[in-house]
């Protein structure tokens, strides 16, 4: 599996904020925020649920993971998705560093994606 994550008790815009939060609590800042539903409506006039994908970076591990292998920017940052399902739910889901650095051979980088990964699951973890 690539991703974890879960349905949150509150609403879109309020699990957007949240999650930014609980991010910058574990050293985290989101780079950038893609409005998804906005960009489809803009260039294709499709209509879809909210949906945002937050580029998650913690300076210090980006940082790590550049000087173990300098083109692991590749697998940066870490994306973030709140997103309304079918039903109405929001859900906050995570890209699974350890999953994704499984790409990269490099010594070191299996620890980091590790305390990235239990960094993560505390922001997940932390969401009502």
């Amino acid at each position: 599996m690539y991703g974890f994550g879960k349905r949150v008790n509150c609403s879109f815009d309020e699990a957007v904020e949240k999650v930014t939060e609980e991010l910058s609590k574990e050293g985290f800042g989101v780079l950038t925020e893609i409005d998804v539903k906005a960009t489809l409506k803009k260039k294709l006039d499709i209509d879809k649920r909210p949906y945002k994908i937050l580029g998650a970076c913690n300076p210090a591990l980006a940082n790590q993971a550049l000087s173990a292998e300098p083109q692991i920017g590749l697998l940066l940052p870490c994306n973030v998705v709140v997103r309304e399902d079918d039903e109405g739910g929001i859900n906050v889901e995570f890209m699974d560093p350890a999953a994704v650095m499984t790409l990269v051979d490099r010594e070191g980088i299996e620890q980091l994606a590790s305390e990235v990964r239990e960094r993560l699951q505390r922001v997940k973890d932390a969401l009502p």
